[in-house]
C-alpha cells in the first residue's frame, strides 16, 4: 500500500519522517518545498498538490492546520477527491464534527471512503511516535493503516463508523488538556507570589492528586526553563477551541468551565500574539498577579 502524506508542519512532518524511515511507501506534499525535500531525502516521491497525490497513492493522509486548508486539500479544485487511485482519505486533523461529516458524504461520492483519526501527544509525541490516534469512520481503512499508526502513535483507538466520533472525541481530551495547563499555571502563579519554589511545587504535585501532563512535561520543560516553546502555536489553540465551542453548540451542553478556559486563552492570545506558544499563558497569569516564575534551569 502506497500512503500519501499531505501537509509537513509541525505534527506532520515527524509523522511522516517517521512511516519513511520505517519502510512505508510515500508520497508526500506540501506547500513548502524544504519539507517536502526532507522527506525526498528519505525515498519519498513529491506530489504538486492534493490531487496528484491522491493520483499516485492508494490512501491518502492529510494533517493541515486549519479548517481552510483542509477543505481545500479535501474538496478544493485540485483536492484528493478528484485523484484517481486513491480510495480513502484520512483526516488527521482536528477539524470538528461536522467537517467529517461533510467530507465523508463528498467522499463517497468520488468513490472514496472516509476516516478521521485526529492526534494527540503535540509535537514531542509525533517526534517520538508516541501519540494518541482516536478513529472513526471507515473500519476497513483503519485495519489496512494499523501497520502504519503503530509507527506514529503509542496507542490508536477505534471509536466507531460513523463519521465524526473521533473529532468530537478529540476536542473533549483537548478542553482537558488546556484546562490542565490553565488551571496548574494559574496554582502555580500563587505558589511563586506565595513565596514557594516552583521546581519543588512541581515535584510536590507529580508525587500527589495534581498531577497531570501539564506538571509532567509542558511546565518544567517549558516554562520553568523560560522558553515557552512546548510547539502547540496559540493559532492552532485558538482553532481548536473555536471547534470545541461549535461542538458544544452542535449538542447543546452547557461548558461553564471550558468556557472559563476558552475566556483564559482568549486572553493571552490577544496580548502574546497569536504565533506565540500555548505555554506563554504563563506569562499573561504573571501578568495579572503582578509576578514572575524564576527560572529554574
Amino acid at each position: 500500500m502506497r500512503i500519501g502524506y499531505i501537509g509537513l508542519g509541525a505534527m506532520g512532518r515527524p509523522m511522516a519522517v517517521n512511516l519513511a524511515q520505517a519502510g512505508h511507501d510515500l508520497v508526500v506534499c506540501d506547500t513548502d518545498e524544504t519539507r517536502t525535500g526532507i522527506l525526498a531525502q528519505r525515498g519519498a516521491a513529491v506530489a504538486k498538490s492534493p490531487k496528484e497525490t491522491a493520483d499516485q497513492a492508494d490512501v491518502v493522509l492529510a494533517c493541515l492546520p486549519n479548517l481552510k486548508a483542509a477543505e481545500a486539500v479535501a474538496l478544493g479544485p485540485d483536492g484528493v477527491h478528484g485523484g484517481g487511485r486513491a480510495t480513502a482519505f484520512v483526516n488527521m486533523g482536528t477539524t470538528g464534527s461536522a467537517y467529517a461529516r461533510e467530507v465523508a458524504v463528498a467522499m463517497q461520492a468520488a468513490g472514496k471512503v472516509y476516516l478521521d483519526a485526529p492526534i494527540s501527544g503535540g509535537p514531542p509525541g509525533a517526534e517520538a511516535g508516541t501519540l494518541g490516534i482516536m478513529c472513526s469512520g471507515d473500519r476497513a481503512t483503519y485495519d489496512a493503516l494499523v501497520p502504519a499508526l503503530d509507527v506514529i502513535a503509542g496507542k490508536h483507538v477505534f471509536i466507531g463508523e460513523q463519521p465524526g466520533a473521533a473529532q468530537t472525541m478529540k476536542l473533549v481530551n483537548n478542553i482537558i488538556s488546556f484546562g490542565n495547563l490553565s488551571v496548574a499555571l494559574e496554582a502555580l502563579t500563587l505558589g511563586v507570589k506565595a513565596g514557594l519554589d516552583p521546581e519543588q511545587m512541581i515535584e510536590v504535585i507529580n508525587a500527589s492528586s495534581g498531577r497531570n501532563t501539564a506538571t509532567e512535561a509542558k511546565i518544567p520543560n517549558h516554562v520553568l526553563t523560560r522558553t515557552f516553546d512546548y510547539g502547540g502555536a496559540n493559532y492552532i489553540i485558538e482553532k481548536d477551541l473555536e471547534l470545541w465551542r461549535r461542538e458544544a453548540e452542535h449538542y447543546e451542553t452547557p461548558m461553564w468551565l471550558g468556557t472559563a478556559i476558552r475566556t483564559m486563552f482568549m486572553q493571552s492570545i490577544a496580548e502574546m500574539g497569536r504565533d506565540k506558544d500555548m505555554t506563554a499563558l504563563a506569562q499573561t497569569l504573571e501578568k495579572l498577579a503582578g509576578v514572575q516564575i524564576p527560572k529554574t534551569r
